[in-house]
């Protein structure tokens, strides 16, 4: 027997459920819930192209011409408080004034430190001077400079950490109190000169950072000491800090006095007159303390 029903049932279950992307099918099917996000999508929907400026709006923000007058006043207003900032530094950090101490190069640094180890040989010390103004240091050895100062300090601190490491009393808040006791005797010191000249009434063109530079010249010292105690213990200690310190004597004397002293004594007159005797002593006192700052802060580095 034929079964013309079961024939048509079979071959409408071999055909397959095919349907059309976008068209519509059976509502209850409930995968209808879902959009299909894969490949082959509506890229043009996504890819926002053909929409207008409505799909990027931080282009009408920045095309809007109150933002522009906004960005602009803006930057007005950040380079002229970069100015004002600028000019008030400069009242209490002459930032000008700190570029000429450090305008050195190799050639300079190689002959103040030769100076400052071999100061008897030099006979020429006035600074030298160009339309009233002092050159620069890299074009005169008599200048004073912070270059060698600063540098000089850092040096002395490492090399003190390193002295205190070898004999197992290294710690970093020590290296803190070494660093801060150097930089306190020195801006005392600075006040002390500051003081004595204000009390002398002494008419000098020295500043405050000139005595800043002429007394950190001493961490070189005291940089060479430690560093010889070092490495030969405590006779090269005292040898090269006792040689180091008379040089630092020779070479405050010899700088001083021409900023201090009258100018009959800079021309090498008898000094005569009260005043001008207790310029001498103000001279030989500060060159005097630069080895007792010199002994004081690196003595208990070697042992």
């Amino acid at each position: 027997m034929e079964y013309p029903n079961q024939s048509g049932f079979r071959q409408r279950k071999l055909q397959p459920d095919v349907r059309m992307r976008g068209t519509p099918g059976d509502p209850s099917d409930p995968r209808l819930l879902f959009d299909d996000t894969s490949a082959g999508g509506n890229k043009q929907e996504h890819s926002g192209v053909g929409k207008g400026p409505d799909v990027y709006p931080g282009q009408a923000l920045l095309s809007d011409p109150v933002s522009n007058l906004a960005m602009a006043y803006g930057s007005s207003l950040a380079s002229h408080g970069k100015e004002m900032m600028d000019k008030n530094l400069d009242r209490f950090i002459p930032i000008s004034k700190l570029k000429y101490y450090f305008a050195v190069d190799t050639v300079y640094v190689g002959k103040k430190l030769g100076l400052l180890v071999f100061p008897y040989m030099h006979d020429n010390w006035e600074v030298s001077y160009q339309q009233d103004t002092p050159v620069a240091p890299r074009f005169d050895i008599n200048a004073p400079d912070l270059y060698i100062p600063v540098m000089g300090f850092i040096t002395y601190i490492l090399v003190a950490g390193l002295a205190l490491g070898t004999q197992n009393r290294f710690s970093p808040e020590i290296l803190g109190i070494q660093a801060s006791s150097a930089l306190v005797w020195l801006i005392i010191e600075v006040l002390a000169v500051l003081l004595s000249l204000y009390l002398v009434t002494v008419n000098t063109d020295l500043t405050t950072i000139d005595l800043v530079a002429f007394s950190g010249y001493k961490y070189v010292g005291m940089f060479v000491g430690v560093l010889a105690g070092l490495l030969f213990g405590r006779m090269g200690y005292y040898l090269s800090l006792l040689w180091c310190c008379v040089s630092i004597f020779v070479f405050t004397i010899r700088t001083m006095r021409l900023k201090i002293l009258s100018e009959a004594a800079a021309e090498g007159r008898l000094v005569r007159g009260a005043r001008n005797q207790l310029r001498m002593y103000l001279t030989m006192a500060i060159a005097a303390a630069q080895p007792v700052f010199m002994y004081w802060l690196t003595f208990h580095l070697v042992r």
